[in-house]
């Protein structure tokens, strides 16, 4: 039952990873590391894709924009996190608190759609390859860029603005992060109408492109299903690996996250989804396009003096 006096909140606290106190080093050695690992990878591939003519192509310049957004996005979370783990918890405001939701929100979202737009990309290269160029325009691939980081935008606004008109009461967040239950458990009022809208939107913006990427599939399954030679089809198939394996992971994680019933939430899951999204699916981009991509290992060769891979 929420309380009906409160006194104003200027500050919350994050709880952090209090349940695992005695392994606090221990983790913050591994996130440290993973982080490192984050940012490195993200940064070669937007270096690689820029220096190299060859991967001036709309897949590629997708691929630059989720690296470019996946590292903001890391840098929004993790570096606070980090200091969390070797150091006493400390306050932040309640403006620094929506400012770090504020770009959660946006470049999770725009993550998203990034995927999607990837997702469009392979279906217009192999359903359509002849009018490929055509169809994935400059124009095209811009407008898909500034309309994922636009939907962000948008989603940051309504969330920000349902969150923070909330009265609050307790200050220790749950959390080692701002997002959006655990602060809205933090609010004096009655937060059902907050947490009906948060639902509604967190679904439209995961389920709307997670089913065009699934539509997308379906077609380009079917096309690639009627090409005659099986290296063909292998070959087709090998320019989707990659970004399916992202999808998959990326979509699963939010999915788990947001939709999932509130009462089913319990305070180790959520940290187990959230460190998932915000320490491993920023690394699995990287990872995943250099180690399966031929045409990014032979660009990385080329740029470290080495011959391409055969």
């Amino acid at each position: 039952m929420k309380r009906e006096n409160y006194t104003a909140v200027s500050e919350f606290f994050f709880q952090g990873f209090s349940s695992f106190h005695e392994h606090k080093l221990t983790l913050f050695v591994i996130f440290l590391t993973l982080y490192l690992l984050t940012l490195t990878g993200n940064v070669i591939v937007v270096t690689i894709i820029s220096i190299d003519r060859h991967l001036h192509t709309p897949m590629y310049f997708f691929l630059s924009m989720l690296s470019t957004s996946e590292t903001l996005y890391t840098l929004v979370i993790v570096p606070r996190m980090l200091s969390s783990l070797i150091s006493l918890s400390q306050p932040i405001s309640l403006a620094g608190c929506a400012t770090q939701m504020f770009f959660f929100i946006t470049l999770a979202i725009n993550n998203c759609f990034l995927l999607t737009a990837m997702g469009y990309d392979r279906y217009a290269a192999i359903c359509n390859p002849l009018r490929y160029l055509v169809i994935m325009n400059t124009r095209v691939c811009a407008q898909l860029a500034c309309g994922a980081c636009g939907i962000g935008l948008l989603e940051a606004i309504i969330q920000i603005s349902s969150v923070f008109r909330l009265p609050f009461c307790d200050r220790e967040v749950a959390h080692y992060f701002c997002d959006i239950r655990p602060v809205m458990k933090l609010s004096c009022a009655d937060t059902t109408l907050h947490d009906i809208v948060n639902f509604i939107v967190s679904s439209l913006v995961i389920v709307v492109p997670m089913a065009l990427v699934f539509i997308s599939y379906i077609l380009i399954i079917s096309t690639i299903l009627k090409i005659a030679s099986a290296e063909g089809r292998k070959k087709a198939f090998a320019t989707c690996a990659s970004h399916l394996t992202v999808v998959v992971v990326h979509y699963g994680c939010a999915s788990i996250a947001y939709l999932k019933p509130k009462s089913e939430n319990t305070r180790d899951q959520d940290q187990l989804i959230s460190v998932t999204y915000t320490i491993f699916t920023p690394l699995l981009n990287p990872v995943v396009y250099t180690l399966r991509n031929k045409e990014v290992k032979d660009a990385l060769h080329q740029a470290i003096g080495k011959k391409p891979l055969a």
